[in-house]
């Protein structure tokens, strides 16, 4: 039986018994975010520039590849960057708590930790963004934050924002709980870019977003040994056995269908819920290959034969062009 995610992509007339709702959290939203803009809630400004990663609908769409390529490119550029992420997944209660390549996933959460792994510039989990942030400032010396997620989290100010979507888009076009959408599609024209996370240039872009709309494409590596990771083999070779693909990512299917552009079919496919805590049964035997968000929180519980799939978000130079003129353009800091 489909889930209510599912139908909210697939669609389903029942789902119109859930319309008085999206109705209802369209005016709390709303009401919200007048709140924050006649700042009779409180919005908090830290001296360092921010970027938000974010979207306006609920599940993965692909931002953590999109944060690490930003906080490489920042960092090669002499920047002194800073991610700041809610932990989602994680255990910790203690915050703002700075991530490290070596904690667990299941204090910290599998993003962070991925995202410390990958970038090797300061991590710090807070479901308080504000707070997050300002530890990130006075306590590391960040100059730039890229917060991953926080789109809707209106109390810390922000100098860019970016939008990720992909191939699904805004299924049904509705709001919470009738839709997917935490806000309407009009927020798209307020944002300053909207990067499409496709598996090719689909072009052209949608013609109703007025923002700038980039093309990412996620580049695969060579297959990593989780147990090992000195040992590396190309994709399409892992194939000389049978192979079972697990995923417990927002969207699985985009990592099935990447698998098998590489030349690599898996016999098996499983699938797990996004942020999934994974036990000992939940590997199989034999040859397996995960993503790399999978891989940080089974490294304990990998046997030899467990492998997998590096990305890298690819951009183009315009997009990294655009997004240092809006930051050198922002406003919020009285420049």
């Amino acid at each position: 039986m489909a889930s209510l995610s599912q139908r909210w992509y697939q669609g389903h007339p029942l789902l119109w018994l859930l319309w008085p709702l999206s109705m209802l959290f369209a005016l709390l939203s709303a009401a919200r975010r007048l709140a924050y803009r006649l700042n009779i809630i409180p919005v908090t400004s830290v001296t360092a520039d921010v970027i938000v990663v974010g979207n306006i609908s609920v599940g993965g769409n692909g931002k953590t590849p999109l944060v690490i390529a930003l906080a490489s490119h920042f960092r090669e550029k002499g920047r002194r960057v800073g991610i700041l992420s809610r932990g989602y997944g994680g255990n910790n209660s203690t915050f703002p708590r700075q991530v490290l390549p070596g904690d667990d996933a299941r204090d910290v959460g599998d993003e962070p930790l991925l995202m410390a792994t990958r970038t090797g510039v300061p991590v710090v989990i807070d479901p308080k963004r504000a707070r997050g942030a300002r530890f990130l400032v006075d306590s590391l010396q960040c100059d730039i934050i890229i917060c991953d997620d926080g789109l809707q989290h209106y109390a810390l100010a922000r100098d860019a924002e970016v939008v990720v979507m992909d191939e699904r888009r805004w299924g049904s076009g509705h709001l919470l709980p009738m839709g997917p959408l935490r806000e309407g599609r009009w927020r798209l024209n307020k944002v300053d870019a909207v990067v499409h996370n496709t598996a090719r240039d689909e072009g052209p872009y949608l013609p109703q977003i007025t923002s700038m709309q980039v093309s990412m494409h996620l580049e695969a590596g060579r297959a990593i040994n989780v147990k090992y990771p000195q040992q590396t083999a190309p994709v399409s070779e892992l194939h000389s056995e049978p192979v079972t693909a697990l995923a417990g990512i927002g969207n699985p299917d985009r990592f099935f269908r990447q698998l098998e552009t590489m030349g690599l079919a898996a016999d098996e496919q499983i699938r797990f819920n996004d942020h999934h805590v994974f036990s000992r049964e939940d590997i199989p035997q034999g040859r397996v290959i995960m993503t790399e968000k999978d891989a940080v929180k089974v490294t304990a519980l990998a046997h030899d034969d467990c492998w997998f799939l590096p990305v890298t978000a690819a951009l183009p130079t315009d997009f990294y062009t655009h997004i240092a003129s809006v930051l050198e353009n922002a406003s919020h800091k009285g420049r």
